[in-house]
């Protein structure tokens, strides 16, 4: 199929993410490898634990699919705003906001749950934690790459890089859960604040107050791109028809929508929001458990978290669902043809582990990442979520000054693309 034509023009005014041109060939043996293993691991959750379970695993491959067709980022998004004034990521959260509250606020205010358990936001406290953990992920996320999401559905599309981000991450994630009650009791700190249910608003009117912040928001960011003209992000490649759903890439704002949808899903499925970083902090403690440190005396291994370090990780719905994200990119890589690890610079892996280690203590601290307290935390009308994305943009505008010490470069206003 021959390619289009590329602009040449210092930036362009179209808003599409995607381009039709000649896709690389599909990597059928890793497909084949992909679903065996999906569907092994599949069985495997089901005849361990239950086919509740079981689902969450498949919308775990839903969302791995969906982030990597479109390359959904949340890391890219802030960085690119910061840097260049590109709003389209920013546009795109807004987008799958406004759906995933749409639909948590008949969800919530229903109780409406395919499994009998009802379902409950993530409303967490606004304190010190999360002020603090929220711009620590900030720069993390800019030095490793990748956000939560980001650095599982990379690792499961190719990226080597993100192994050790991984890894970095666990570590970082169990020097918080170390320091668990030291935030959460010595630092100051107020009550969980839902605008549905702390101000008396109701969902509906919480509902109505959040649309007008996106609207807002979104109106905003169109004012800055008339203003900055910033250069645009780079088209992905796809194809026409049918094909486009398996071996082309998506286009930005349909992955928003069908993120909110799966996040809708999995409230109503496993009586919570999606999250992922939790389950960061139990492969840790389960690892060291292992040698032989008793972590469960540790403020945040009680309770539930503690409770986890004695089951399968197979029932941990967390869990599970991660693992469901990895593989979920892994096929849909192998099947644009685009699993190609590379070599780990030493810039690049030096910034991982920092990187790593500090998403991994920021998440802890703010009650989630980008998915869990930003995702999760806004579409559950917690005025937490909203503290998380302001500080998490000030700590990406520090990274910005950080990068470059490892090597690594930010978009730039001349650039044609970014």
């Amino acid at each position: 199929m021959a390619s289009t034509t590329v602009q040449t023009s210092k930036h362009t005014n179209s808003a599409r993410t995607t381009v039709v041109t000649e896709l690389s060939p599909m990597q059928k043996p890793l497909v084949i490898v992909g679903i065996l293993i999906s569907v092994v691991l599949l069985t495997a959750i089901v005849n361990t634990t239950n086919w509740t379970q079981g689902v969450l695993f498949i919308i775990g491959l839903a969302l791995g699919a969906t982030l990597l067709y479109a390359r959904f980022g949340f890391t890219s998004a802030f960085r690119r705003l910061m840097s260049v004034g590109n709003v389209q990521g920013l546009q795109a959260h807004m987008l799958m906001l406004a759906v995933a509250s749409t639909l948590f606020a008949i969800i919530l205010s229903t109780g409406f749950s395919f499994t009998g358990t009802t379902p409950a936001g993530y409303v967490s406290p606004v304190g010190v934690s999360v002020v603090v953990g929220a711009f620590l992920f900030g720069i993390g996320m800019q030095l490793g790459n990748g956000c939560a999401s980001g650095t599982l559905y990379n690792l499961g599309g190719g990226s080597s890089s993100m192994i050790i981000t991984l890894v970095s991450f666990i570590g970082g994630s169990l020097l918080a859960a170390y320091h668990f009650t030291f935030w959460m009791e010595d630092m100051p700190s107020f009550q969980p604040i839902s605008l549905a249910e702390s101000t008396g608003l109701g969902y509906f009117g919480a509902w109505v107050v959040q649309m007008v912040a996106f609207v807002v928001i979104y109106w905003i960011t169109v004012q800055l791109a008339k203003k900055k003209n910033p250069p645009m992000m780079k088209q992905l490649p796809t194809t026409t028809g049918w094909k486009k759903v398996i071996r082309g890439s998506w286009p930005l704002f349909a992955a928003a929508i069908i993120l909110a949808l799966l996040n809708a899903l999995t409230l109503t499925v496993r009586g919570n929001p999606w999250g992922i970083t939790s389950a960061f902090a139990l492969w840790g403690g389960k690892a060291l458990m292992a040698t032989g440190i008793d972590v469960s005396t540790w403020g945040y291994f009680q309770g539930a978290n503690g409770q986890a370090l004695t089951q399968t990780v197979l029932a941990d719905s967390t869990s599970v669902m991660n693992f469901g994200i990895i593989l979920g990119a892994f096929i849909s890589a192998a099947a644009q043809g685009t699993f190609k690890p590379g070599k780990i610079k030493p810039g690049v892996a030096g910034a991982a582990v920092v990187g790593g280690l500090l998403m991994g203590y920021g998440s802890r601290l703010a009650f989630g990442c980008n998915i869990g307290a930003y995702f999760g935390g806004i579409a559950s009308f917690s005025l937490h979520g909203w503290v998380w994305m302001v500080m998490a943009m000030l700590g990406t505008t520090l990274a910005l000054f950080i990068r470059p010490l490892f090597g690594l470069k930010n978009p730039k206003p001349n650039d044609s693309i970014c």
